[in-house]
């Protein structure tokens, strides 16, 4: 009779959503613990419909990754938001109005989740990645919580290495 059981799934270990570390390029100064969330690369396929008298059939179109977010805790030494406003002043200066160049901005990010162990079993490579918004939780005498600043982040493509 135990024979007609399907095996149970759970001897083998499940990807956990909160093993996860990101890594930023050194000459941001962006410290990897400062990151409490981040969502991982998505991929949309258009379609294109081909119309034949009364029926209609499609074929995959162009392709779009999604921007991602990532949310930071807010610290004051290293400042995180002066880390973040740093990358983004390569493409936007409030100040004095001048823009960047985009060879200047981009970046490449590593998304790796990782085992009990700390051992990486998923890599994500984010290619020309580059801060679309910013915004910081706001100042609340009410609330005693951590201040957090959220990043949409857009990338041209991502790689899945492993």
């Amino acid at each position: 009779m135990a024979d007609l059981l399907p095996p149970n799934p759970m001897k083998y270990e499940l990807v956990r959503n909160n093993r996860f570390i990101v890594r930023f390029p050194s000459d941001l100064g962006i410290q990897s613990w400062t990151v409490s969330k981040c969502g991982l690369p998505k991929l949309s396929i258009n379609t294109v419909p081909i119309e034949f008298m009364n029926t209609e059939d499609s074929v995959p179109g162009r392709y779009t990754w999604e921007p991602i977010q990532i949310t930071f805790r807010s610290f004051i030494g290293p400042s995180s938001a002066q880390a973040l406003m740093e990358w983004i002043r390569l493409d936007v200066e409030s100040v004095t109005g001048r823009q960047g160049y985009s060879a200047g901005l981009k970046r490449d990010l590593v998304i790796e989740m990782l085992d009990p162990t700390g051992v990486t079993i998923q890599k994500w490579l984010l290619k020309n990645a580059y801060p679309t918004s910013y915004s910081q939780s706001d100042a609340d005498y009410s609330q005693d919580g951590i201040s957090e600043i959220t990043v949409d982040i857009k990338y041209t493509y991502a790689i899945l290495v492993f």
